[in-house]
């Protein structure tokens, strides 16, 4: 379990890191991370979740309210690894750490099962890259026009749009 606090000490103090059912994934987070509702649909079903609540906030679950949410699925056909497809944080709680506590979690749990390598897809410049970046993650690949193809509504990042998907890789 991994705890923090949040820059903002009027905030409440604690949170902490449990697997959730990918049934229960929120959308409104895992839809910050990808906007297409069908794309996440398809990859939600069968993957393993790791959600941030934050405890001093009580929810009727009495599990605290989700600040954070992890998601990983295991190698399809196509490739041998698994991938993590959908990492997102709250705005408000953002740059406080629960990102990086979540990967790092999720990271060592695929490490307790064995498994040797983790994928993610990101955009070919912004913060998503320089937070993979930061935590290991080497460039393997690119999809060209990768965003293009893939979504119906243009995706823009500071103005830019998104073409081109990096692949980057983790050995664990």
């Amino acid at each position: 379990m991994s705890t923090s606090k949040p820059p903002d000490s009027s905030r409440p103090a604690a949170w902490h890191i449990t697997p959730m059912n990918p049934a229960e994934a929120p959308w409104p987070l895992l839809l910050l991370a990808d906007p297409s509702r069908e794309k996440v649909k398809r990859y939600l079903p069968g993957s393993t979740c790791y959600a941030a609540r934050q405890t001093a906030q009580f929810t009727p679950s009495g599990l605290g309210a989700l600040i954070g949410v992890c998601v990983l699925q295991p190698p399809q056909p196509e490739r041998d690894s698994w991938e993590l497809m959908n990492m997102a944080v709250s705005p408000s709680w953002q740059r406080s750490g629960i990102g990086s506590a979540l990967l790092h979690h999720a990271i060592g749990e695929l490490r307790k099962r064995g498994i040797k390598q983790l994928d993610v897809g990101t955009g070919s410049f912004g913060d998503q890259l320089l937070f993979y970046q930061r935590l290991g993650f080497r460039v393997s690949s690119i999809e060209r026009d990768f965003f293009l193809r893939n979504y119906t509504t243009p995706l823009w990042e500071r103005g830019v749009q998104l073409k081109d998907m990096l692949r980057l890789t983790l050995a664990l």
